[in-house]
C-alpha cells in the first residue's frame, strides 16, 4: 500500500489508484480499462487500423458493441421481416461496418433488431456490463453517464478507441477532484434534470474544466439511479473529464441479476469491494461547490450553450446583464439564433416540436414522468412533431406492458423503435429549420438537432408539458 493510500482518499482517487499500472515521471499513468462500449460513429477507423497493423482486440470479453447514433427510429424490418433500408449512404456505410466488425473481431454484438439493442449508455447498466469502481470508455462525450452507478466514465476520441481496443489500456493525466455538494430537499415537481440543468448553469460550461466531479449530499443519497445516470450524463456540459456518484445498497439492488453483473460468489466480493469505494472522511477536493437544493425550479435552457439556463418562471436575459464581454457577445448571438429578445418569458415561447428521449432521459423513469403529464390530454394543434424514443428495447417493452405507449398515442405523440434519435442530427429524426423542440437531450448547441433547429433542454414532464400546452410550460401548473 502506498502512503496515499493511507490517506483519506475520494472515490475518484480509489478507483484511479486501483488502475494504474505504472506512473511516469511527467505525471502520466498508463490506466487499465475494465469496460470499452462501442457504437458505430467513431469505430470504422479503430477496426480498420488495427486490421492494416495485424493486431487483435486484447479483451473482446470487455468489450460491448451496440448501434444507437444512426439508426432510424421508424421500423426497420417489413413485415417478411426484412431490414429497411437506410437512406444516408454515410449511416448505412458506418452501421454496416459496426456489424461486420464486431464479430471479425470476437466483440459481442447487439443488432438493431435484437431486444436489447438501444443507446449505448442505456444497455451498459442494463445490461449489467457497466459497474461500479470499473473505468469504462466509449469514444463518445456522454460517456460520463455512467458514473450514475459509481463508475469512472468518460469519451474517448478514435485513436484513443483502437488503443483500448489493442492494449486494454490508456495514458492519461490523473485529473483534479471537485466535489457538487446540494444541501436540503428539492422543491415538489423539481426532477433530476432540473438539478443539472441549474448545477451547469451555476458552474458553467468551463467550471469542470480538468476535474472528474462528485455529486453528494442526501439528494443524490435519496435520487433513483435512472435520475444518477441523468445527473453524471451531463457531467461533460460542465467541462468536466467525468461525472461520479457513490455506490450504495441502491446500486447493488439495480445491479444483482443483470446479465453481465457478477454471479455468486464473485457478487459477493464485488459487492464489498463496492461498498470500500465511498470518499473518506477528512479527504479533500481541490473545488468545491454547494448548492442549496431550495433554489432549484423547474429549469429550461435558452440559449446556444447548456450553461444558458433560466427557471421557467424567469425571463431571457439581456446580454448586457453578463459581466464579461464575451459572455454579453455569446448571448448576443445566441438570442439572435434562438430569435428570443431580452425580458421575454420563458413560459411564453411556444414550440413547435417535442423529443422525449436520449441516454440523459430514455429510461421507463423517465417515460413514466412524462405519461403521467400527458394522460388525458393531446398534443396542441401549434405542435406538429411529437416523439417518444426509449432508450432500448427493454426500455419499449416494460413502457409498453405498463401501457404508456398508448397514453402517448392517445395524446398525439409519435412512439418510436429505440435509438439516438433527435439528440444529433445524425438520422433522420431532425428538427425543422427555424422551429423550436423542447428536448430531453442534453445538448442546445447551433444545428445540433439540425441545421437551423432552435432548441430548449428541459426534463421529461416539462417536455410533456409543453407538447400539451404548444409552449414551455412550468408541469407544475398544469397537474397540480
Amino acid at each position: 500500500m502506498t502512503d496515499r493510500q493511507t490517506q483519506p482518499r475520494t472515490l475518484y482517487q480509489k478507483i484511479w489508484d486501483a488502475h494504474t499500472v505504472e506512473t511516469r515521471d511527467d505525471g502520466t499513468a498508463l490506466i487499465f480499462i475494465d469496460r470499452h462500449l462501442v457504437h458505430e460513429v467513431t469505430s470504422p477507423q479503430a477496426f480498420e487500423a488495427l486490421r492494416v497493423s495485424g493486431r487483435k482486440v486484447r479483451r473482446p470479453d470487455l468489450t460491448l458493441a451496440v448501434p444507437d447514433h444512426n439508426l432510424p427510429t421508424t421500423a426497420r424490418r417489413t413485415a417478411s421481416g426484412a431490414r429497411v433500408p437506410i437512406a444516408d449512404p454515410e449511416s448505412a456505410a458506418q452501421l454496416d461496418a459496426l456489424e461486420r466488425n464486431a464479430p471479425a473481431f470476437g466483440i459481442r454484438y447487439i443488432g438493431d433488431a435484437d431486444a436489447e439493442q438501444g443507446i449505448v449508455h442505456v444497455v451498459g447498466p442494463e445490461q449489467g456490463f457497466s459497474l461500479p469502481g470499473a473505468t469504462i470508455v466509449c469514444g463518445d462525450s456522454h460517456t460520463a453517464c455512467h458514473g450514475g452507478l459509481g463508475a469512472l466514465a468518460f469519451g474517448i476520441g478514435t485513436s484513443e478507441v483502437e488503443h483500448v481496443l489493442a492494449t486494454q489500456t490508456l495514458l492519461l493525466k490523473q485529473s483534479k477532484t471537485m466535489e457538487v455538494r446540494v444541501e436540503g430537499d428539492l422543491p415538489a415537481g423539481v426532477s433530476p434534470k432540473d438539478l443539472i440543468l441549474h448545477i451547469i448553469g451555476v458552474v458553467g460550461t468551463a467550471g469542470g474544466t480538468g476535474h472528474v466531479i462528485e455529486y453528494r449530499g442526501k439528494v443524490f443519497e435519496e435520487m433513483s439511479i435512472e435520475g444518477r445516470l441523468t445527473v453524471c450524463n451531463m457531467s461533460i456540459e460542465a467541462g468536466a473529464r467525468a461525472g461520479l456518484i457513490a455506490p450504495d445498497d441502491k446500486t447493488f439492488a439495480f445491479l444483482k441479476g443483470r446479465p453481465y453483473a457478477p454471479k455468486g460468489e464473485q457478487w459477493d466480493a464485488a459487492v464489498a469491494w463496492w461498498k470500500s469505494l465511498a470518499t473518506d472522511p477528512g479527504a479533500t477536493f481541490d473545488k468545491s461547490v454547494v448548492i442549496n437544493a431550495a433554489d432549484v425550479q423547474p429549469t429550461v435552457t435558452w440559449g446556444t450553450s447548456p450553461e444558458d439556463t433560466v427557471a421557467i418562471g424567469g425571463v431571457v436575459p439581456d446580454p448586457a446583464s453578463f459581466a464579461d464581454p464575451s459572455k454579453q457577445d455569446a448571448a448576443r448571438a445566441s438570442l439572435e439564433y434562438m430569435g428570443l429578445t431580452p425580458g421575454q418569458r420563458m413560459d411564453e415561447i411556444e414550440v413547435q416540436n417535442v423529443f422525449i428521449g436520449s441516454c440523459t432521459n430514455s429510461r421507463i423513469e423517465d417515460l413514466r414522468a412524462a405519461a403521467a403529464v400527458l394522460k388525458g390530454h393531446t398534443k396542441a394543434p401549434n405542435v406538429h412533431w411529437a416523439i417518444v424514443v426509449p432508450g432500448s428495447g427493454l426500455v419499449k417493452r416494460q413502457a409498453e406492458e405498463e401501457g404508456l405507449d398508448q397514453i402517448f398515442i392517445a395524446a398525439g405523440l409519435e412512439w418510436r423503435e429505440p435509438g439516438c434519435s433527435a439528440c444529433l442530427g445524425m438520422n433522420p429524426d431532425k428538427v425543422p429549420p427555424g422551429e423550436r423542440c423542447a428536448s430531453t437531450s442534453n445538448r442546445n448547441f447551433v444545428g445540433r438537432q439540425g441545421p437551423g433547429a432552435r432548441t430548449h433542454l428541459v426534463s421529461p414532464a416539462m417536455a410533456a408539458a409543453a407538447a400539451v400546452t404548444g409552449r414551455l410550460t412550468d408541469v407544475r401548473k398544469l397537474v397540480g
